[in-house]
């Protein structure tokens, strides 16, 4: 569990390393732009937006590389954490070989159709054929089961207008 606070905490820092430079030229630049509308007296906010945003698309492109290499080694880190050192150190972590003399989910992977025999046989005889657009499937009548909502559903509807 320390172990994890302490990454949690370097993911922090990450953050903040990658986010602190760029808040820090757009404060810069807007301080600036504040004090140069104060002096000449024009109050105009959208003046302030584009130097801000121009400022801050320089900073990103000028330290892009050393925000990948930073995102990149934060990276390889936790996946080196949570596939190295992680998974062997925990108690109910199972063994890299369990599933080699064990098969503890055999009974449940075994391929069990049930239901109507014949519209599976018809089904596994001919896969490209879909069976509900046969006239016969397509117009048999199956009553819904009644709940909360009393409206009848498509096929009712049909033998009630009589189409």
């Amino acid at each position: 569990m320390e172990l994890l606070t302490e990454y949690l905490a370097k993911g922090f820092m990450t953050m903040l390393s990658v986010s602190l430079p760029c808040v820090l030229v757009a404060a810069g630049v807007g301080l600036v732009v504040g004090i140069l509308q104060a002096v000449t007296q024009v109050q105009e906010q959208t003046i302030a937006a584009a130097p801000k945003i121009i400022s801050v698309f320089l900073t990103i492109i000028i330290l892009g590389m050393l925000y990948i290499k930073i995102l990149t080694e934060y990276f390889r880190e936790g996946t080196s954490l949570a596939f190295n050192v992680i998974t062997r150190s925990a108690n109910y972590v199972l063994p890299e070989d369990y599933y080699f003399h064990s098969r503890p989910f055999a009974s449940e992977m075994k391929d069990v159709i049930k239901g109507n025999s014949g519209e599976i046989n018809m089904i596994m005889k001919s896969p490209g054929k879909i069976p509900w657009a046969d006239q016969q499937f397509k117009d048999k009548y199956t009553p819904r089961g009644r709940g909360a909502d009393p409206t009848p559903n498509f096929i009712e509807k049909n033998k009630i207008l009589g189409r």
